[in-house]
């Protein structure tokens, strides 16, 4: 049996920020658990290019920039200069215009969104972060320490005992992946339950090429298609001087899990061929990553039901005695301001420690 003051469960932005915000205030007695062999959730980077959470808005997200510039990431604008490839129906060529929007200005982190986790685990002490370690039970008894079920991928158990749990899985698959005994209030899962995954319905596409041929025909790397299979695509070049360009999937989810990942890879490069010309058919990378299909981010209830709940943050916390405060929930849904964004994650784990400080 292993003990702890603080449990984190799950390893991504909001875990990883969490146990960082612990480090810095001196509370060392923690550990984080991560059902994974990697660190990051939903932050997910090929070479530098991100299949995941992509965007900071430096404008909207001030706590999110300080912590870029503490960890000292280098970073560039996202490109938007040219025009936008509109594509509405089969059979009919696309179109280009000027861009239809006034975007509020984005960034991207260079070497991906995977930089800003790779700075944040060298923050903290490599013991203190296990993976391949997935929280299934959860156990209290009266006062006593919280017993914590961990499953290892050879399926052997471990039992860890701690006061404080922060959660840093959505919502849902809190709900879906842990046992909790006593059972939560019945509302609270509910709520829980119903609580949307932001990224897990969805899937993204990303070509690689030797140069960025779009911005010499004066296109921006946007992209709108009513045709699909992407239905919104961006420049995701690198300011180092590597070419790329990623779209979104429109196709549902419950539709790509009838066709192979090598067809939907060949639809989307016939697509970009459409949208950019016959440079498109030769990337020197591809990948594609579809959430829907990550056990550890998605749900039936995700892909089967893709909206999303933004600004409806559900409590972080069960309102009874015997779990109020002492399980936690600090993943990005549970954040008042940013609800499924990277920014939700930083804010959500914020709340979360500070709520653990006066507790100690």
């Amino acid at each position: 049996m292993k003990q702890a003051k603080i449990a984190i469960i799950g390893a991504g932005l909001s875990g990883l920020y969490a146990a960082y915000l612990l480090e810095q205030a001196k509370i060392t007695d923690y550990v984080v658990l991560e059902a994974r062999d990697r660190l990051g959730g939903r932050v997910y980077s090929e070479r530098g290019f991100d299949l995941g959470a992509t965007w900071i808005w430096p404008e909207l997200n001030p706590d999110l920039m300080q912590l870029v510039h503490q960890m000292g990431l280098p970073f560039s604008e996202q490109f938007e200069k040219g025009k936008l490839v509109f594509e509405k129906q089969r059979g009919i060529p696309p179109v280009q215009l000027s861009s239809p929007w006034a975007s509020t200005p984005s960034i991207r982190l260079e070497g991906g969104m995977s930089s800003l986790i790779d700075g944040l685990a060298q923050q903290i002490p490599v013991q203190k972060i296990l993976t391949q370690q997935q929280v299934t039970h959860i156990t209290q008894q009266e006062q006593a320490p919280l017993h914590l079920t961990t499953l290892n991928q050879a399926g052997d158990e471990t039992i860890i005992e701690a006061d404080y749990i922060l959660i840093a899985l959505a919502p849902r698959l809190t709900v879906q992946h842990i046992l909790f005994s006593p059972a939560l209030p019945p509302a609270l899962l509910s709520q829980w339950k119903h609580t949307a995954t932001w990224m897990a319905p969805h899937a993204k596409y990303v070509a690689v090429y030797p140069e960025a041929f779009w911005r010499k025909q004066g296109l921006s790397g946007q992209a709108s298609s009513h045709v699909g299979p992407m239905g919104e695509i961006h420049d995701a070049s690198t300011s180092n001087g590597h070419a790329a360009l990623f779209g979104f999937l429109g196709i549902p989810a419950s539709v790509r899990k009838k066709v192979s990942e090598a067809d939907l890879v060949a639809h989307c490069r016939a697509q970009l061929v459409r949208l950019f010309g016959s440079e498109a058919a030769t990337p020197e990378y591809e990948y594609i990553k579809d959430w829907s299909a990550d056990n550890f981010t998605a749900t039936e209830d995700d892909w089967k039901n893709p909206a999303h709940s933004h600004g409806v943050a559900p409590a972080n916390t069960p309102n009874d005695q015997i779990w109020h405060n002492r399980i936690i929930g600090i993943a990005s849904e549970w954040s008042q301001h940013y609800s499924g964004y990277l920014a939700g994650a930083i804010d959500a784990a914020q709340v979360g420690v500070q709520r653990i400080q006066q507790l100690l």
